[in-house]
């Protein structure tokens, strides 16, 4: 099989295609033929910031095509989706059952992977924030999977007024669409009235930004990889908050939650009320193309890899 390797930390070029061994599924595990393959930030500065070179996991979605010693709730020949830790950039893939979930009769592997991790963490961050009835929220890296995700869910919670920050003017629109009532730009001087509410997939520099956007008694959901410091003064001034919330948390700390909220995004997308986006889908052997596109932040939406059996 073919899956995607790099031997160095850089940027995107790094990366590149070899042929690997079929592995075979231990304890517990499904191996799956891969249909999509989901890009995600993390991932991206993995290659380029990681202490060192390891497999790239992600999300996969796909067909069950054996099954290991233990695995008595899915069967060959079932779609499924889920989170690979290992090497996800690959025609074939090992996910754990727990971390597995069947798809719809109606959805595509596409439709999973720009769904239910991207759909989980944005949801997940949205409630971390104690959402009242008429608070504001505003989210950071608003165009990216997640965050357009992010913005659906507050629009269709109790939020009074969603705010969108971008990196730049020409995703106005984009966001706008989505149902953002505004939009402000990462190097805005002033991210307009404060809110209530920010849910931050971005760290680093915008920490500072997404805590002085806050009205007194605010909370900040920090869900990125990025890291970062936040100046306790800030907090102090608005008697402000922040909040850490991890998906992989969730799901193994709360599975019935987990599950639920899992099942609920895909009658939600069903209905309309969620929609994915996907910006590109791109061949298995040119995922430096898909990680070039995020660290570039041209994305508007999913970024998915699709292996060509």
């Amino acid at each position: 099989m073919r899956r995607v390797r790099y031997e160095i930390n850089s940027g995107p070029e790094v990366l590149f295609i070899e042929e690997a061994p079929v592995p075979e599924p231990g304890t517990g595990e499904l191996l799956v033929r891969s249909e999509a393959v989901g890009v995600t930030l993390p991932g991206v500065r993995k290659v380029r910031e990681g202490a060192e070179p390891g497999p790239l996991g992600g999300e996969v979605a796909g067909t069950v095509v054996a099954v290991g010693e233990g695995v008595t709730d899915f069967s060959e020949g079932d779609r499924v989706t889920g989170l690979c830790f290992s090497h996800a950039y690959a025609e074939l893939a090992l996910i754990h059952h727990t971390m597995a979930s069947r798809l719809p009769a109606w959805a595509t592997a596409v439709d999973a992977v720009a769904l239910v991790r991207s759909g989980l963490v944005a949801r997940g961050a949205y409630e971390a924030g104690r959402p009242a009835p008429g608070d504001s929220v505003l989210v950071t890296a608003a165009a990216s999977a997640v965050g357009t995700l992010a913005l659906q869910c507050a629009k269709a919670g109790s939020a009074s007024r969603v705010v969108a920050a971008v990196s730049s003017a020409d995703k106005a629109e984009f966001v706008r669409a989505l149902g953002a009532d505004e939009v402000v730009l990462y190097g805005d001087a002033s991210w307009g009235d404060p809110v209530d509410i920010v849910l931050d997939g971005v760290g680093g520099e915008l920490l500072g930004p997404a805590v002085r956007a806050l009205t007194p008694g605010g909370r900040l959901v920090a869900f990125s990889s990025g890291g970062g410091t936040i100046d306790a003064y800030e907090l102090l001034v608005r008697s402000a908050s922040v909040i850490g919330f991890q998906m992989a948390a969730l799901a193994r700390g709360e599975p019935a939650l987990y599950a639920r909220r899992r099942d609920e995004l895909w009658e939600l997308h069903r209905d309309g009320t969620l929609r994915t986006h996907v910006f590109a889908e791109i061949p298995l052997a040119e995922a430096a193309r898909a990680h070039e596109i995020i660290e570039s932040r041209r994305n508007l939406g999913k970024v998915v890899l699709v292996p060509e059996h």
